[in-house]
C-alpha cells in the first residue's frame, strides 16, 4: 500500500477502494489539512439502486467516517439522458414524472449509510435538474463546449467500444460527458465541492470535470475511481440468476438481501468484508483466514454486517433467523419471499416465477430439467405439475440456497 497523510485515503486505500487518482499528494495534502467534499451521482432510472451501486454508496459512508463531507447527487437531469458508458444501446428515456418519483423513492436508502444535516461533515443531497434543466444552448456551447475536444472525446473507451462495435450512439448520449463534466464545475462553485469519485467506467467523465474546472474557473479538483468488481468466478457483482439485487426493501426482501451476501463465493469473503462492512481490518483479516466448513462463519458476520447497514439490525437479524430455521429445521420462516395463490392451487413453473426464483417459464423448465427445483424439500420431476396451497404455506426452493412460500390468497 501506498504511505498517506490523510486519514481518508489511508482508509480508502486500506480498505481497497481506490484504483485510480488524477493527482493522489494533491489530494493526499488537501485532505490532511481541511475537509473535502466529495461527490457521487446517480441516475435514477430505477425506483432502487442495487448493489452495483453499493461501492459508491460505501465510498461516500467512508468519506464521511474520515472527517469529511459527501455530497449526494441525484441525476434528474442527467437521467434523462443516460450514461452511454460502457452500454451496447441507448437506455430508454424517461419521463420527468418517472424520474422525479425515482429520485424520491431513492433517497431513502442514503439516510441508512450517511448522517446528514447543515454540519461542516455531514452529508448534503442535491439533483443536478436544478442547474442543467435551467441551461441555454447557446451560452452553454459557447462558454463550456469549447473546452472540449471531439477528438478526445472519441478516444474515450466508453465512447470507443460502441463505435468500434459499430453500435449507434446518439448526439444526446455523446453529450453525457460534458454534462457530467460541468456538474462538478457547478459544485465546486455552489458547494465548493474538490473530489468526484465513482467506478473505474467513470474516469473519463471524471478527468474532464476535473480539467473543465481547471480551465474555466482555475480551480483544482480532483478525481478517484475505484476497481471494476467482479465475481471470482468473472461474472459481474451483482447480477444473479433472479436479476437485480435490489437495496430498497419494496424491491427485494430482507431475506434476500441476506442470502444474496451469505451465498458469497469463498474466494470473495475478504473483499466484500473490505468493502462492504465497516469491521476494524484485524476482524476482517481473522475471518479471511478461516478454512474449509469454517468459512461459513465468516459469510454469517459478512451478511448480518452488510444487510445491517442497508436494512437495519432488526432486519439482518430477522434475515439471520429465518435462514437458521429454514435450513436448520426445515421451517418456511416469516422473512421468505412470498406470493399468494388464489384458488388453491397453482403450476409449479408459474410458482417458480412468481416468487422471483426463475426469470421466465423457460427458466423455470430448465431449472425442473436439471432436478433443482423442489417443493417442501421434494425434488420436483414433472414440469407440468400443480402445487396445492391450502392453510399451511407451500416452501418452494431453487437448488439448495434459495427459497420462498406459497400462501393461500
Amino acid at each position: 500500500m501506498t504511505e498517506y497523510a490523510s486519514d481518508l485515503l489511508r482508509l480508502l486505500d486500506s480498505r481497497g477502494y481506490i484504483h485510480q487518482l488524477t493527482d493522489a499528494a494533491g489530494l493526499d495534502a488537501l485532505a490532511a489539512r481541511q475537509i473535502v467534499p466529495g461527490y457521487i451521482g446517480f441516475d435514477p432510472t430505477a425506483p432502487s439502486l442495487h448493489v452495483g451501486h453499493l461501492v459508491s454508496i460505501m465510498m461516500l459512508r467512508q468519506l464521511q467516517r474520515a472527517g469529511h463531507k459527501p455530497i449526494v447527487v441525484m441525476g434528474g437531469g442527467t437521467g434523462k439522458i443516460g450514461d452511454p458508458s460502457f452500454k451496447d444501446e441507448a437506455r430508454s428515456l424517461l419521463t420527468t414524472e418517472t424520474i422525479a418519483a425515482n429520485v424520491a423513492s431513492i433517497r431513502r436508502v442514503f439516510e441508512r449509510f450517511l448522517t446528514f444535516g447543515d454540519g461542516p461533515s455531514d452529508a448534503i443531497m442535491v439533483d443536478n435538474a436544478e442547474w442543467l434543466d435551467r441551461l441555454e444552448y447557446i451560452p452553454f456551447l459557447r462558454d463550456i463546449g469549447q473546452h472540449f475536444s471531439v477528438n478526445r472525446m472519441l478516444s474515450f473507451d466508453s465512447v470507443k467500444l460502441r463505435l468500434d462495435r459499430e453500435q449507434s450512439l446518439s448526439f444526446l448520449e455523446f453529450n453525457y460527458m460534458i454534462l457530467q463534466a460541468y456538474d462538478f464545475l457547478e459544485l465546486s462553485r455552489r458547494v465548493g465541492c474538490r473530489l468526484q469519485m465513482g467506478g473505474s467506467d467513470q474516469w473519463g467523465n471524471i478527468v474532464n470535470g476535473v480539467e473543465l474546472a481547471r480551465r474555466v474557473d482555475g480551480t483544482q479538483v480532483f478525481g478517484l475511481t475505484t476497481p471494476l468488481l467482479t465475481n471470482a468466478d468473472g461474472t459481474k457483482m451483482g447480477k444473479t440468476v433472479g436479476g437485480a439485487v435490489w437495496l430498497n426493501e419494496d424491491q427485494l426482501s430482507h431475506f434476500d438481501y441476506w442470502q444474496f451476501w451469505r451465498n458469497t463465493d469463498d474466494r470473495d469473503v475478504a473483499s466484500r468484508l473490505h468493502l462492504f462492512t465497516d469491521l476494524p481490518l484485524d476482524e476482517i483479516d481473522r475471518l479471511a483466514a478461516l478454512q474449509g466448513a469454517e468459512i461459513n462463519e465468516a459469510k454469517i458476520v459478512l451478511a448480518n454486517a452488510a444487510t445491517a447497514l442497508c436494512r437495519g439490525a432488526e432486519a439482518a437479524a430477522q434475515a439471520a433467523e429465518t435462514a437458521r430455521r429454514t435450513f436448520e429445521e426445515g421451517a418456511a420462516g416469516d422473512a421468505l419471499p412470498s406470493f399468494a395463490v388464489a384458488g388453491g392451487s397453482i403450476a409449479i413453473v408459474d410458482a417458480l416465477v412468481g416468487l422471483g426464483l426463475a426469470a421466465s417459464k423457460g427458466e423455470a423448465r430448465r431449472l425442473i430439467k436439471g432436478g433443482g427445483a423442489r417443493v417442501d424439500g421434494q425434488k420436483v420431476t414433472n414440469e407440468a405439475l400443480v402445487v396445492s396451497v391450502g392453510a399451511d404455506p407451500v416452501r418452494i426452493s431453487s437448488g439448495k440456497k434459495h427459497h420462498g412460500v406459497l400462501t393461500a390468497g
